[in-house]
């Protein structure tokens, strides 16, 4: 479903928008070793609510599980929000992953670790901009967990986000 959805569609970099979705999911099998297949399919289908204009949460219950379209609902954005409006969508979309489960919490940030890993590639056109909002914004979600899991995806953020800056 994910890489029927994300057909054609490139990153900035030119490789195929799907390949992110994929890594993110590499992210929570290889590194994390979760085997959920809730969680492992909620990494793959992360972005589809926000790139199909023909999927719904309703759609992916049905093909997948209940807890699967929560956790995609609670990663979806309004990615179309500009200037000021952005930065108010960021923050009650932080908000919201606040009072979400910890597995949305994690995916959210097994994404930004993908694009982090990516930055030196061009994914995003203000990357400076875009590790100071994973900085202010998504590592509070996890540093305040003890759990293993989520202290490694910060670590591996800080590391990469290091990696980028020098």
């Amino acid at each position: 479903m994910a890489e029927s959805v994300h057909e054609g569609q490139k990153r900035p970099d030119g490789t195929p928008y799907f390949w992110h979705p994929s890594r993110v999911a590499k992210i929570v099998i290889s590194e994390l070793e979760i085997r959920d297949i809730n969680i492992i399919s909620a990494a793959f289908l992360h972005d589809v609510l926000e790139d199909s204009q023909v999927i719904t949460a309703e759609i992916i219950e049905y093909n997948f599980s209940p807890y699967t379209s929560y956790l995609v609902q609670m990663l979806t954005k309004d990615i179309k929000a500009e200037g000021l409006l952005r930065d108010i969508v960021e923050k009650e979309y932080v908000e919201r992953l606040n009072g979400a489960t910890e597995d949305a919490r994690m995916l959210k940030l097994c994404d930004r670790l993908d694009t982090f890993r990516c930055l030196e590639f061009n994914v995003k056109r203000n990357p400076i901009k875009y590790v100071m909002e994973t900085t202010t914004y998504y590592f509070p979600l996890a540093e305040a967990s003890e759990n293993p899991k989520m202290q490694y995806i910060v670590k591996e953020l800080q590391a990469a986000r290091n990696k980028f800056l020098g």
